[in-house]
């Protein structure tokens, strides 16, 4: 069978991991594809040094890899939106296959770049998209086929969970982590991306879609960081039997699907619980199999390659017979339903709640009777004990489920005490099981 040829987009990290993996098990893919995989054309701004470009056709112009008509298929590997968005459909026109590692346009421009490959007879894969090198995508499109999946949650931003892991052993400051995840290459100078839950949101948003065969709605999504997280929350969490994670959660429910990113306390009994520093994990409950866990490097060059190349070689398996390859989002584009994404404030959590009251009788009084007029029940409450010469004591609750509109009715009128100082401060609870 004649080689199948790649154009790769991009020599930055990934593109280079992707490069020098395609080059140097060349032998093993071919053996396992039954033909040759040869990179044809690379489309950089400029050489990495990582990468031996001795032997390779090099153009600047990231265009005329998409255009080249030797090329099967074409790995858009540039990031950013405008551009690799442009790059893709121009590829997709000229009947290029695609293989991209890239979740921000997957997120927000998906529905658009399918629609566009299935009027073109291409595929777009993008296992790199989630998760790093994780297999995630083809374990719940493919392997979970059976199943009616329930619930999603993931650790899938290494960066965020790098800081809490630090805040949570060292007893650190979240600025303090930040700055030293910086220093390590795991967070950008910008970290917006990474610690306000907009890169998980990307992310669960694909998974989310593949799982319960709704569109792509990333503007649907909730999210909320990381950066008002102190020390004191994790230690008391960790006193309580709870671990606080950066989680995306997509969930089933009778009403619509949850959708959402943020803090979360969860049993340190679940295992998911244990994944520390930059590594990923993602949980899926299906009603087949039950619950299963898949962990592994979620960012970094040969990782994220691995998923990458691991695309190439199903696509390239596939040139043949196009019409047997799975959906993009898994189900059959015609059975994409729109099942509503619910509104973060319809959403049902259990809440761990932190506030300052001034230490004289009544006030416990007056903050429990908000709570109890609003059908919120307490399942646990700690006060620290006050300083010496201190007026307002630590107080740490937990509740069970309410609705977030009336969570949020409750801290307004909490907030509005004389004798509650400050903001209260709120995460949710998840026990995922169920």
């Amino acid at each position: 069978m004649k080689p199948v040829k790649v154009g790769i987009c991009g020599l930055g990290t990934v593109g280079s991991g992707t490069f020098n993996v395609l080059q140097r098990n060349a032998e093993e893919i071919a053996r396992r594809l039954g033909r040759a995989l040869v990179i044809e054309q690379v489309g950089a701004r400029r050489d990495n040094p990582a990468c031996n470009l001795s032997s390779i056709n090099i153009t600047r112009d990231i265009f005329e890899v998409a255009k080249n008509p030797a090329i099967d298929i074409v790995v858009e590997l540039i990031g950013g939106y405008d551009t690799a968005k442009e790059l893709v459909l121009t590829a997709i026109q000229h009947s290029k296959h695609v293989v991209t590692a890239n979740k921000a346009l997957i997120a927000e421009h998906g529905n658009e770049i399918f629609a566009a490959a299935a009027e073109k007879g291409v595929i777009v894969a993008y296992e790199a998209a989630v998760a790093g090198g994780i297999p995630v995508i083809k374990a719940i499109r493919e392997g979970l086929a059976a199943n009616r999946i329930n619930t999603i949650a993931g650790i899938i931003n290494g960066t965020g969970n790098f800081i809490l892991t630090a805040m949570a052993k060292e007893k650190r400051e979240f600025a303090d982590v930040l700055a030293e995840a910086q220093a390590l290459g795991y967070a950008e100078a910008d970290p917006t991306f990474d610690v306000e839950g907009i890169d998980a949101a990307h992310k669960l948003t694909i998974l989310a879609s593949i799982a319960f065969g709704v569109p792509l709605q990333f503007k649907a999504a909730y999210t909320e960081g990381i950066s008002q997280i102190t020390p004191e929350d994790l230690a008391h969490a960790k006193e309580l039997g709870y671990q606080i994670k950066h989680l995306g959660i997509a969930r089933r429910k009778s009403d619509g699907i949850e959708l959402r990113v943020h803090p979360t306390l969860i049993p340190d009994t679940k295992l998911i619980a244990k994944v520390d520093g930059v590594m990923n994990a993602v949980m899926v409950d299906a009603d087949a199999v039950g619950p299963t866990m898949y962990y592994g490097p979620g960012a970094g060059a040969e990782p994220t390659a691995s998923a990458v190349v691991a695309d190439i070689v199903d696509v390239a398996r596939s040139i043949d017979s196009v019409s047997s390859v799975v959906a993009p989002l898994a189900f059959h584009p015609e059975a994409i339903d729109d099942t509503k994404i619910l509104d973060i404030e319809e959403v049902e959590s259990a809440y761990y709640l932190r506030m300052q009251a001034a230490d004289h009788p009544g006030v416990m009084a007056n903050i429990t009777r908000i709570l109890s007029d609003l059908n919120i029940n307490i399942e646990a409450i700690n006060q620290k004990e006050v300083p010496e010469g201190e007026q307002f004591a630590d107080i740490f609750m937990l509740t069970r489920e309410v609705r977030e509109k009336d969570m949020k009715a409750a801290i307004d009128s909490i907030q509005a005490l004389a004798d509650v100082s400050g903001e209260v401060v709120t995460i949710r609870m998840d026990h995922l099981n169920h």
